[in-house]
């Protein structure tokens, strides 16, 4: 799967493939959902993760750690958010832990993507 010509971002999936080819296939499996949401996506490597800008504005990110993935949303306090998944206290961003593959439909990720890229479109 290729959605950048990023060289950072090429360096940073194999050196995932090396680590952990799982951890890579659920990475993948969140990053094609971002993909399928706005192809206008500009991916970059930030932070130590995998990044998502849109119109040059940071909207989220995938930040692989030892014990889980944690998708990480710029502007996530303003999400709705009924089931109360998102954590996180600061004044804007949220996150989601993914523990497991199977998270990521059990923790609504992609609806949750439709409402970064949709908040970020929608003007201020």
């Amino acid at each position: 799967m290729r959605f950048s010509d990023n060289d950072r971002v090429t360096a940073f999936m194999q050196d995932l493939q090396s680590m952990s080819p799982e951890k890579l296939d659920t990475v993948e499996s969140i990053r094609s959902l971002f993909h399928r949401e706005n192809k206008q996506l500009v991916e970059d490597i930030k932070y130590g993760g995998l990044v998502f800008n849109l119109s040059d504005a940071l909207i989220a990110g995938i930040f692989p750690y030892k014990q889980h993935i944690s998708i990480e949303f710029s502007n996530g306090a303003h999400f709705s958010d009924p089931a109360g998944l998102l954590e996180g206290q600061g004044k804007m961003r949220r996150h989601l832990k993914i523990f497991e593959k199977r998270d990521i439909d059990v923790k609504t990720v992609a609806a949750f993507i439709a409402q970064a890229v949709n908040t970020q479109q929608s003007p201020s």
